[in-house]
């Protein structure tokens, strides 16, 4: 493989750059590099991701940045037609300077590459759907800057962003044509890294993943990251779409002077976890086993690996990426002399804030009632 010079990092395309990365070998992450002849050892059948999704194949990973054909999609109001000559975004509300602006102007505008982990919220709470999630490099406008220029008024409070998708809802006995519709706080949609984004490793948006335009929110869970955006309005008070106040509600229990408080709570940013993502077996016998860990931007505090209901042990981290706190860390433990027969692995991530992933049995995911955010540890099972 030819190397990456400084001269094509620094001059070179987005595109050609993210591209080289993808197949850049373990070794780039710090890890010893595996043997030519290492031999894969897959998961047990039922933990295995149906063959007709687009999600991240665990068992293949080896790249620290995701290729566009395992990018998940999901489309709450299904997949719209979107005519890329046509689409134009408006910007109105709470602001100064109301604008309209072409995909062309749009992308004239100055622009930046943000590296960021996209998780779906309800990623691993089944086996068949724990490969919805992706680390990319998202390409687009500043939503800062672009609200800049528009002027926010002294009552703008929360911004919220309208995809083309639609559907009829019955809200209160009333049918209502809706866009699906969220929004932030102004506080977070003006952060440094939240970008109207057209562009994904180097390559134009797909249809499924949000084209011609949709936002990016590093730390937040992908929900947040609204696809086919044609509108974004300001408000002076709280939002409350059926995507913000009805659906992506966490109801979860705590236990309070041996009563239970129920508590609802919006599913916004990414929870701190983590998970075996491969194994290979080396030519001495040992095992390889390597994963990925992520936070919502919190740095990470550590990684741990627990065999066959062991101790927890150590596992070695990515010593190439920690400035890049939006993305998913890797990391890799060497398993010497396994006996055979079948084994189980988990992993558990702790983040500097002190937030553990938990058990299956914890009060936080136990006395959880909805599908959404669930990053509980997820044991994986090997034959060997």
């Amino acid at each position: 493989m030819t190397p990456l010079s400084r001269r094509a990092l620094l001059k070179g395309s987005v595109a050609t750059v993210a591209l080289a990365m993808t197949q850049r070998p373990l070794s780039v992450f710090g890890f010893d590099a595996p043997e030519p002849d290492e031999e894969l050892v897959k998961f047990l059948p039922d933990q295995m991701i149906p063959k007709d999704r687009t999600m991240l194949k665990w068992d293949e990973l080896t790249s620290w940045i995701t290729p566009n054909d395992q990018i998940f999609n999901v489309a709450h109001y299904g997949y719209p037609e979107v005519n890329v000559a046509d689409w134009k975004l408006e910007v109105g509300g709470w602001v100064k300077h109301p604008l309209t602006l072409t995909l062309d102007e749009l992308k004239s505008r100055r622009h930046k590459t943000v590296t960021a982990t996209l998780e779906c919220s309800g990623n691993g709470s089944n086996p068949g759907f724990m490969g919805a999630i992706a680390n990319a490099r998202w390409t687009g406008t500043s939503l800062r800057s672009l609200l800049k220029h528009a002027g926010l008024r002294d009552r703008a409070r929360e911004v919220v962003f309208f995809g083309l998708d639609q559907k009829t809802e019955n809200v209160r006995s009333q049918d209502f044509n809706m866009h699906f519709s969220r929004s932030l706080a102004l506080e977070d949609a003006i952060a440094d890294d939240v970008i109207l984004c057209w562009e994904v490793n180097g390559e134009p948006l797909s249809p499924k993943n949000g084209a011609p335009v949709r936002l990016v929110v590093p730390g937040w869970f992908g929900i947040a990251w609204t696809k086919w955006i044609t509108r974004i309005e300001v408000l002076d008070r709280r939002f409350m779409s059926k995507y913000m106040g009805r659906e992506y509600v966490t109801i979860r229990g705590e236990e309070v002077d041996g009563k239970m408080l129920w508590k609802e709570t919006q599913v916004g940013l990414i929870d701190t976890k983590s998970i075996v993502a491969r194994v290979t077996r080396r030519k001495d016998g040992a095992l390889r086993i390597t994963g990925a860990a992520w936070t919502d931007g919190t740095p990470l505090d550590k990684v741990v690996l627990q065999i066959d209901d062991g101790d927890w042990q150590q596992v070695e981290l990515d010593r190439h990426h920690r400035h890049d706190k939006h993305s998913w860390t890797f990391w890799s433990f060497i398993w010497e002399n396994p006996p055979a027969g079948e084994h189980k692995l988990v992993s558990r991530a702790t983040d500097k804030d002190g937030r553990v992933q938990p058990t299956l049995t914890d009060p936080e995911i136990k006395n959880k009632r909805t599908y959404w955010e669930a990053n509980q540890q997820f044991p994986r099972k090997i034959r060997i």
